[in-house]
């Protein structure tokens, strides 16, 4: 199988499923806690945090990757912070690759997380505490699985998000071939290559095969999440 692939694309798949693995376990505590944070309380700037979070959902991905290249670039004071002092470069780097991809998808997996928490129905919470459970016990005993359909859901779109994201990754973390070429970046770099078109579609298929995987495993677990819970 893996001989119809050559090197630099199985490095691009390789490279994608990477940066889309360490973007998602990385916000992935991040959109829990807003996500509670934002469905559970009121405050104010409530929407003003929220309409925050969720910009990146909303404004061109390009615009996103300038704005990491000026926060956290190599002349931004915690981009020179961070080479300085920690020895580690965010921009132009696979790391640089894994921030674009977090920021970009965090807010598609805050929504889905968000609803599945307003979703779950709050009375199995108040009888749990009743009964005198304390409200770490009713969160992950009562809460979790409740919501569990809706958190998966979330963690499985952040992680196709992440495996398609392409205008903030080429502006933040740039195209550079077995550090940066993410399977969007290395079809970009094959179209722009005349006689390349078969090498591609490809990368292209393999995209679909994997998007479409992601997605149909979601609705499968989400249907066996249900018949558990006794919602089917």
């Amino acid at each position: 199988m893996l001989s119809i692939f050559t090197g630099e694309e199985i490095s691009a798949i390789w490279l994608s499923f990477k940066v889309a693995l360490s973007s998602t376990l990385a916000i992935m505590p991040f959109a829990l806690g807003f996500g509670l944070l934002l469905a559970r309380r009121h405050f104010p700037g409530k929407t003003l945090l929220d309409s925050f979070l969720c910009l990146p959902l909303v404004m061109p991905p390009v615009t996103t990757g300038y704005l990491l290249l000026i926060f956290l670039g190599r002349r931004s004071f915690i981009g020179s912070f961070c080479e300085q002092f920690l020895h580690l470069r965010l921009s132009f780097t696979v790391m640089g690759a894994i921030i674009a991809s977090a920021v970009v998808s965090f807010p598609l997996m805050l929504r889905a997380i968000k609803i599945a928490f307003e979703m779950a129905d709050r009375r199995y919470e108040d009888a749990a505490a009743t009964l005198g459970a304390p409200p770490l016990w009713c969160f992950m005993k009562v809460t979790l699985p409740l919501a569990l359909p809706g958190l998966i859901n979330g963690l499985i779109l952040g992680f196709a998000r992440s495996l398609g994201e392409f205008g903030a990754t080429i502006t933040f973390a740039g195209n550079i071939e077995g550090e940066t070429r993410t399977i969007p970046l290395a079809v970009f770099s094959l179209m722009q290559t005349p006689g390349q078109e078969s090498a591609a579609m490809k990368l292209v298929i393999i995209s679909v095969i994997i998007s479409f995987a992601a997605m149909a495993g979601s609705e499968i677990l989400n249907r066996r999440m249900r018949k558990t819970l006794g919602g089917e």
